[in-house]
């Protein structure tokens, strides 16, 4: 009667045993308790299917139709569709049943209509035939209104209706009218043949097949379909098993061959007659490959409950499906029988026959019940028919997860802890539901208690409308089509589609301790919570009795229930604000009013005595990842004060503080705090900082020199300055320009390792005026946010606090900066105040990366020869001026572009690729004299500006922080690394920018998580090759950023535009460019370095070891994306900059800005080093130093004192140095023959003659210190050899010494390097423990001249050998460590 057309689904009738008067109706007809329903086409008895393709689609009917049921005295129920009979729909009913019709979905609204004169009197004859059928058997009778039946003959099948192609899968009228085969003329249900391949072994009803042995065997897995396949009909299979042994996965198609008479081949491209097949991406016939592409797709790369169909069409082409997804034509002629075939081959362990085909509700498919039973009510059912007495209400049932959950999940700590026990091996199989419905206003929300740095990806939570008992649960619940809300990422998720891009906060960068939630209203709006801060309505008409869901994904491994109580939410009028963490700042007495260490923090701190301490936890093992935030921003004036408590003396440098603008649920807690680049202000020892760059050094004090119980404060003026004070005495100003809102951050590092706050109020801020009592601060009047910096041109003068500059004299040396960056989407507005006529040009504005602080010591006349640093910066186009006075504005957009906004009009983008810390710069040039600050920014904290011309198109201006970039796109900036999602085989490492293949041949593509921005080059390193396979590397570029599905197993396969250098070739979309460019890529050695650049007119070059090879290709889009495929001999690639690779940067130790974050991470502004690099390629890995390797881990060193791979290790046994890895080419020692070297970090405690320190350390002499495991950690804490034990055959030291005297450091010459005497030898179990094996360690070292001398031998010198030079003798600490030497014996 009538239909709506937002749900999917439709009317479903049919019978029950169940009394309605004393029934508990249930939310769908077809759950347990004696019932026949047909929904759609299928005859379902207590939710369980009995047949499929039954009659009509009741989905289909549309509002008129008429649809009913009618028993017969025998106990068989018939269906009834306007007015048709469509046979039997179910036998063995019981005798007294009772219609039951259930408004599903699409339908609305149903009349009961009085039944046809055919309907009653076909009724009423079919009884008088069962009577008379008992005595006399059949007898012909006529015809009563609905037609003539025959008695001896069996009753003929029901009239079909009008085929609709790809609408009804039941359509049996084979095409062009042809007569169809014997076998087609059944409803039969399509399932699998009990005659099989010989390792098959069927099971659910025929309708799972499953290989046996799948570890042993990878063949022997043909299966094919019971009965020949309609026209139309979809044949459609889940992958339930794979395994990873094994190399090919799951193939499909369709065969001419009878099941019945086939001799089973092991696979079915084999069979070379009447056989069509999909194998990987491509098309076989006959066992011949037809088409080589077929789709983007490849079976090889489908994972457990990935879908794969096919359908023949009436005009006999074969098409096939991929999650629902039409690949198109793979063949247009095709037999006229045909069976469906699946070869359970490789990989494919395990598949199910999926029956419903319906892609907008995949939910409903192979569900054994897809809806389920609704919570009882609240009262409790009558007896008898009189009005139910309603319940008095009772204590709310608990929230728990239900034990039904995913299969790599379990449920525990009383259903109240979801967790995936072996997250390091599984990523997803994760979901967990609710155990009941929530009720209205009820908020579900769980607490991340364990993550995994595995996997990308995290957390995702939402609602469904589907039952837990009785739901086949997803690999991710984003797979399914119906009833189903998620959050995931920053995004929001209706039925697997994205409604949502940029909702809330990005749940894939929670911590262990954050908390989400999910509450359903009232009103039917959708909620999500983050932290306890409400992200808004995220969607609307959700149903009601509804279940939470939970799914552990990726780096999500463990998750808790949180009651109420435990950690309470805010109100929903926060709208994304949480307590204490607004930006606002709070009011007196107010929850936020005390200043207190926030909840979240680095992983290796701790929290205690109310949020007033902060410690480093296992602060002799561990020295950094300890970055503590005050729970709310600082108040002008305000001072935060915290008192050391605990040092250690174990580490080099201590505590680090400043501020940050960046709000403590943004800000991604990296190792230390020189490492945020961005929006942050700090000291470190005396240097002050800004974004990790350093501004100034020799500040008023020293952090590094402070010990315990020594204060340090710290304070935001009201103009805008940063000040610190030590044990209360003020040091002076520190930087200036912070805006209004900004944290407190603290870094628990080195020695530093307990603070607590003082709670002390400090000194008052004679800049903040009157004191006006208790009362807080009134706010400043309104005001641009934006001010010029103190650093501008000689002819400069600056008014207004900032917010105006005029140019004094002459025409030039009028450049004024932003004091702070410009923010994605922020507007910087100027209005041009005055104009002297007698010059020519105009105003000029652009972009810089530099801070003005870091600007050249002496300002160039103009904005043109401004010259950036040579790394790390993106000089902004010049633009030419106006001579209007109205505003002109630079504005920065989301996508990292600048755009110039003259007089309101946006003159589109001027650049693209701007960095992240791009400052504005304006040059007062020619005419253009005074300028002023009109924009209120699109991110920062102040009121429009007053004075403006007009109203601001900027948007206004909110006291809560901008949020973060998404994850949803690339990063706008920072040094390029690679995106976590990758091939199957690929391993990342030294965050993000090495990229190591650890398996097979393939499965190596990595992509570039930031675009290419044009001019910018950018190179990777080839780091290991493996000989074993043929062909290597290739690299390119592609114009659209990477999407969920997966990649593909190489480069050459991606359909989306991507050009690719692959050996001397040039391809675009897997087709031939260009032929004999540039050098073969499979014959570079390792050590080589590849770079790709887009120039201005979008060409594509490559660059081999700095030198242009010309252009590549044309017409590159902006942006694109760089991709590596790490193929054949390929093994490990490294992001490079030009200091990396010895360019024109030279070493950065030499610049004198080095911190002394350098000793722990390598890295600083983006650039790394390591020892030089050493002759030749690197060799590749052998037995030996793999077993020297293992008993270096033994040793339990820590990472940081190592170099970072591929040069950490280097093997110098017999079969290495016979491939040309042993020392060679400048004179000096031999190489350490039949020892491992691990090459050392040059760190502070041995600067003095690391590379580049002094320009003469290669000409130190080079000799090998024998120690003992004991002595290899004391040596590198301490920067100095420490002597291990005396070797047991050394005989007593003579020479008069003093027995008080210390003992001298011996350090054999390079004669004695293999001499076992010096170097105790350890017992190590073997790789198998089946034999001990004997290990020795040393440090190579160089020595300063003059700090040795030869001594007399301690041990008996080999035969031949001068005693004289085999041993050096020395008191001095000069040695310097740059390698740890292993030997296993």
């Amino acid at each position: 009667h009538s239909q709506v057309n937002s749900w999917s689904g439709s009317i479903e009738v049919g019978v029950t045993a169940l009394d309605p008067a004393a029934l508990d109706f249930p939310s769908s007809a077809t759950g347990p308790g004696g019932s026949w329903v047909v929904r759609g086409c299928s005859v379902l008895r207590d939710g369980r299917s009995l047949r499929e393709d039954f009659g009509p689609d009741l989905d289909a009917l549309g509002e008129g139709d008429r649809v009913g049921v009618q028993t017969t005295a025998g106990g068989s129920c018939a269906l009834w569709v306007n007015g048709r009979d469509w046979g039997v729909a179910a036998s063995g009913l019981p005798p007294r049943v009772w219609a039951v019709v259930d408004l599903y979905g699409k339908c609305t609204q149903v009349t009961v209509v009085e039944p046809e004169v055919g309907m009653e009197a076909e009724e009423e004859e079919e009884e008088e035939e069962e009577e008379e059928e008992a005595a006399e058997g059949r007898r012909e009778r006529g015809a009563g209104g609905g037609g003539a039946r025959a008695g001896a003959p069996p009753r003929p099948g029901p009239p079909r209706p009008q085929p609709r192609p790809d609408k009804f899968p039941d359509s049996l009228e084979p095409a062009g009218g042809a007569p169809p085969p014997a076998a087609a003329l059944t409803n039969e249900a399509l399932l699998f043949h009990e005659k099989c391949g010989a390792l098959i072994k069927l099971s659910n009803g025929h309708k799972t097949a499953e290989r046996r042995r799948p570890l042993d065997e990878f063949n022997n897995g043909v299966v094919l379909t019971n009965r020949p396949l309609r026209d139309g009909e979809m044949f459609e299979i889940r992958i339930d098993k794979l395994v990873d042994k094994w190399s090919g996965s799951i193939e499909m198609g369709v065969t001419a061959h009878n099941p019945n008479s086939l001799e089973y081949p092991a696979t079915m491209t084999n069979l070379r007659s009447g056989t069509i097949m999909m194998s990987g991406c491509g098309i076989l016939t006959n066992g011949k490959g037809t088409r080589r592409e077929y789709c983007e797709f490849s079976l090889d790369e489908l994972q457990e409950g990935d879908h794969i169909g096919l359908t023949r069409k009436p005009n006999n082409a074969l098409h096939f499906y991929i999650n629902g997804i039409d690949q198109g034509v793979a063949t247009a002629v095709t037999p006229p029988v045909l069976y469906g075939v699946v070869d359970l081959y490789g990989m494919a362990v395990k598949v199910t026959i999926v029956h419903n085909h319906n892609p907008s509700d995949r939910l409903r498919r192979n569900n054994a019940l897809l809806r389920a039973l609704s919570p009882p009510p609240p009262s409790a059912p009558p007896h008898g028919p009189q009005p139910r007495a309603p319940r008095p209400p009772g204590p709310p049932q608990r929230l728990l997860f239900h034990p039904n959950c995913g299969q790599k999940a379990a449920v525990v700590n009383e259903g109240r802890t979801a967790l995936r026990p072996h997250a390091t091996d599984d990523f997803n199989h994760g979901v967990v539901l609710s155990a009941r419905a929530l009720r209205d206003n009820e908020v579900f929300q769980v607490r991340l208690d364990r993550m995994v740095d595995k996997w990308a990806g995290s957390i995702e939570i939402g609602v469904t409308t589907h039952n837990p008992a009785h739901l086949q649960l997803p690999s991710t619940m984003t797979n399914l089509r119906s009833g189903t809300w998620m959050m995931t990422g920053n995004g929001v998720m209706h039925n697997g589609t994205t409604v949502l891009d940029e909702y809330g906060h990005n749940l894939d960068r929670l911590k262990a301790g954050d908390t989400v939630g999910v509450v359903r209203r009232d009103d039917g709006t959708l909620h999500f919570f983050v932290n306890g801060a409400a992200q808004g309505p995220a969607a609307w008409n959700v149903p009601p009795n509804v279940y939470a869901v939970v799914d552990l994904y990726g780096q999500a491994a463990q998750a808790t229930i949180v009651e109420e109580g435990e950690a309470p939410l805010g109100p929903p009028s926060l709208c994304g604000s949480e307590a204490g963490g607004s930006g606002s700042p709070p009011s007196p007495g107010g929850a936020a009013g005390e200043l207190r260490f926030h909840r979240l923090h680095g992983s290796n701190a701790l929290i205690t005595n109310g949020g007033r301490t902060a410690l480093r936890q296992n602060c002799r093992a561990e020295f950094n990842d300890a970055i503590v935030v005050s729970n709310r921003a600082l108040r002008d004036g305000e001072l935060f004060e915290i008192v050391i408590q605990k040092m250690v003396d174990r580490w080099s440098g201590s505590i680090e503080a400043g501020v940050t603008a960046i709000r403590p649920e943004d800000l991604e807690f990296p190792n230390t705090m020189t490492d945020i680049d961005y929006d942050t202000w700090m000291l470190s020892g005396t240097a002050i900082m800004q974004d990790g760059n350093t501004m100034r050094n020799n500040y008023g004090c020293d952090l590094d020199a402070l010990g315990t119980g020594a204060r340090i404060g710290m304070m935001r003026t009201a103009r805008g300055d940063l000040r610190y004070f030590i044990n209360g005495n003020d040091q002076g100003v520190a930087c200036s320009g912070l805006p209004p809102e900004v944290y407190a951050v603290v870094d628990l590092y080195g020695q530093c390792v307990q603070v607590s706050l003082t709670g002390a109020s400090g000194p008052s801020d004679n800049s903040r005026g009157p004191d006006k009592g208790s009362a807080p601060p009134s706010p400043a009047p309104p005001g641009p946010c934006q001010r010029f910096h103190g650093r501008c041109g000689q002819n400069v003068a600056l008014a207004a606090e900032g917010a105006g500059a005029a140019r004094v004299s002459g025409f030039s040396h009028g450049l004024v900066f932003s004091r702070s960056h410009l923010r994605p989407g922020e507007l910087f507005e100027v209005r041009i105040e005055a104009l002297d006529r007698r010059w020519a040009g105009s105003v000029r504005v652009g972009l810089t990366a530099p801070p003005p602080g870091q600007s050249p010591p002496a300002l160039p006349p103009s904005l043109p020869e401004l010259r950036a640093p040579p790394r790390g910066s993106w000089p902004g186009p010049k633009c030419g001026g106006t001579e209007r006075r109205e505003p002109g504005r630079v504005r920065r957009g989301a996508d990292d572009s600048m755009h110039i906004v003259v007089d309101g009009e946006d003159m589109g983008p001027a650049a693209i690729g701007v960095a992240k810390n791009a400052h504005v710069a304006l040059d007062l040039y020619g005419r253009v004299t005074a300028v002023t600050i009109v924009s209120a920014g699109g991110g920062g904290g102040g009121e429009g500006g007053g004075g403006s011309a007009g109203p601001s198109p900027s948007p206004s201006p909110s006291p809560t922080p901008s949020p973060s970039p998404t994850a949803s796109g690339p990063p706008p900036s920072g040094p390029p690394t690679f995106l976590p999602r990758h091939g199957r085989n690929i391993l990342l490492s030294n965050g993000g920018r090495t990229a190591a293949r650890v398996a097979s041949y393939n499965q190596g593509l990595v992509l570039v998580a930031q675009p290419l921005p044009p001019g910018r080059l950018f190179q990777v390193r080839i780091d290991a090759l493996d000989p074993r396979w043929s062909s290597s590397l290739s690299l390119g570029v592609c114009g659209a950023p990477p999407g969920r599905c997966p990649l593909p197993s190489c480069a050459a396969a991606l359909r989306r535009p991507t050009w690719l250098l692959q050996r001397d070739g040039v391809f675009l979309n897997g087709g031939k460019l260009l032929q004999r460019y540039g050098p073969d890529l499979d014959s570079l050695p390792a050590g080589t370095r590849l770079g790709l650049l887009v120039d201005g007119a979008g060409r594509l070059h490559l660059y081999v070891n700095g030198r242009d090879q010309g252009v590549a290709a044309g017409g590159i889009p902006a942006p694109c994306y760089v991709l590596v495929d790490l193929y054949g001999q390929c093994q490990q690639v490294t992001i490079v900059s030009d200091a990396d690779g010895g360019g024109p940067s030279g070493d950065p130790r030499a610049r004198g800005d080095v911190e002394k974050a350098d000793v722990v991470d390598g890295i600083k502004e983006s650039l790394s080093w390591a020892p030089p690099p050493m002759a030749g390629p690197p060799p590749q890995p052998c037995p030996f130093q793999a077993l020297c390797a293992r008993f270096k881990d033994l040793l339990l060193l820590p990472d940081g004192y190592f170099t970072p791979e591929p040069r950490r290790s280097r093997c110098f046994c017999d079969s290495c140095l016979g491939r040309g890895g042993g020392r060679g080419g400048a004179p000096g020692p031999p190489a350490p023959r039949g020892w491992c070297r691990f090459g050392l970090r040059y760190g502070s405690l041995w600067a003095e003659a690391a590379p580049g320190a002094g320009g003469g350390w290669q000409k130190w002499p080079l000799a090998y210190h024998g120690t003992s495991a004991g002595a290899v950690r004391r040596s590198l804490d301490q920067g100095e050899l420490v002597p291990g034990p005396a070797p047991r055959e050394a005989p007593p030291t003579g020479g008069g010494r003093s027995p008080r005297a210390p003992p001298p450091r011996a350090v054999p010459g390079p004669a004695l390097c293999g001499h076992g005497a010096l170097r105790p030898r350890h017992q190590v179990p073997g790789p198998a423990s089946q034999r001990a094996l004997g290990a020795r360690v040393a440090f190579e070292v160089w020595v300063r001249p003059g700090s040795f001398r030869a001594g007399p031998p301690s041990l008996r010198p080999p035969p031949g050998l001068d005693p004289a030079d085999i041993e050096w003798v020395t008191k001095e600490p000069g040695a310097t460590v740059r390698g740890l030497l292993v030997r296993v014996e």
